[in-house]
């Protein structure tokens, strides 16, 4: 008598682990990593970012600056000098070399979704020229979705920022401009440094920032009081929404009238910013405003704690690729997959496998 096969109810026990298995692969694909569609993207805002590098790399040569290849091996034209007279604080090198990494880009269009932004909206954008590479990163990320920046731009910088008076940001952005990457106006401007009126600039490289901000036909913000200050920000940021919500807030760097007074806000971890600390008015930056004011932050400082975050290479030569299969996996800012999920797909499986033998 010859040995009978699987029965039914062997195949419909072996159907239903498969039916856990796949359940269990999509919740991992949905948990761990971005949709095809926000990856694309973030692949479009890091091509346009390495584009980006490249014009003002070129825009620097053509008016005869030479990079300087030792602090900016990579060569992208977006790290300045050690020191100059519109330099106001120390900065770290390393730090500013990793943000010139395209795939940055990628990662603050997943921040900046992950916030709410969607096609046509408003994002206010705090920015120091501390981090010419951040700035430009999160230019290329508004553009990828679609929404339009608003944007304050402090113009003194720590050192290795864009902090060279012959190519400082405004020669960055009319670049970025004229090699038609961009069609911004900055809302406002600012010499930034100490109270936001660069009191640890030398005086030189702050008359020398006043004037060419003079003409531009930008307002120039000269208030070092914090309160009226930020005040002022807020203000322009609600007129040039011009009715639309801000969506979400960008600081990039520490700069004085963004990030405030509060030692509170050192407590914060770069990337979407959750549970912002707010302290009493008189001590609240932009960022902090925006926050009381219910609007998502995206916080653009420590550099270190961002790519442990979100999975940057720190100081990387030669830089990444701007895109690619896999290339935003790690730094996607999706949701961590949960540790219980693993365990309890086995012990699911675990128990219908139990179930079925009990009903053989």
């Amino acid at each position: 008598m010859s040995a009978k096969g699987p029965g039914r109810r062997t195949y419909a026990v072996i159907y239903a682990a498969g039916a856990l298995g796949a359940v269990y692969l999509a919740l991992v694909h949905v948990l761990s990593g971005p949709s095809p569609a926000l990856r694309s993207k973030m692949a479009d805002a890091s091509r346009l970012m390495a584009r980006a590098a490249a014009a003002v790399r070129d825009c620097r040569a053509a008016r005869g600056l030479a990079l300087d290849l030792a602090a900016d091996p990579n060569g992208t034209g977006l790290i300045g000098l050690e020191t100059s007279p519109i330099t106001t604080s120390l900065g770290r090198l390393e730090a500013k070399r990793t943000t010139t990494n395209p795939r940055v880009a990628g990662l603050a269009v997943s921040l900046l979704h992950a916030a709410g932004v969607r096609k046509g909206d408003a994002v206010a954008v705090g920015a120091s020229s501390s981090f010419p590479a951040l700035i430009v990163a999160t230019l290329c990320a508004i553009e990828a979705l679609e929404a339009e920046p608003l944007v304050i731009s402090s113009l003194g910088s720590s050192e290795w920022g864009a902090n060279d008076p012959a190519f400082f940001w405004l020669d960055m952005e009319d670049c970025l401009r004229a090699a038609g990457l961009f069609e911004f106006r900055p809302v406002a401007l600012a010499l930034g440094g100490e109270e936001d009126v660069g009191r640890d600039m030398d005086p030189a490289g702050r008359a020398l920032l006043a004037e060419r901000v003079r003409g531009r036909g930008v307002p120039l913000l000269e208030e070092p009081d914090l309160a009226r200050n930020v005040a002022a920000r807020m203000r322009l940021y609600r007129e040039r929404a011009g009715g639309r919500p801000i969506k979400a807030f960008v600081n990039i760097g520490g700069s004085y009238a963004n990030i405030g007074t509060s030692e509170e806000v050192l407590k914060l971890r770069p990337g979407l910013a959750g549970g912002v600390p707010i302290p009493p008015p008189a001590q609240r930056g932009a960022l902090q405003a925006m926050a009381a004011a219910g609007v998502p932050v995206v916080h653009l400082l420590n550099i270190k704690g961002l790519c442990e975050r979100y999975g940057l290479p720190w100081d990387p030569r030669p830089l990444p690729g701007p895109g690619g299969e896999g290339a935003f996996d790690a730094a996607a800012g999706g949701a961590p997959l949960p540790a219980a999920l693993p365990a309890g797909y086995i012990l699911l499986v675990a128990a219908v496998l139990a179930a079925g033998r009990r009903r053989l």
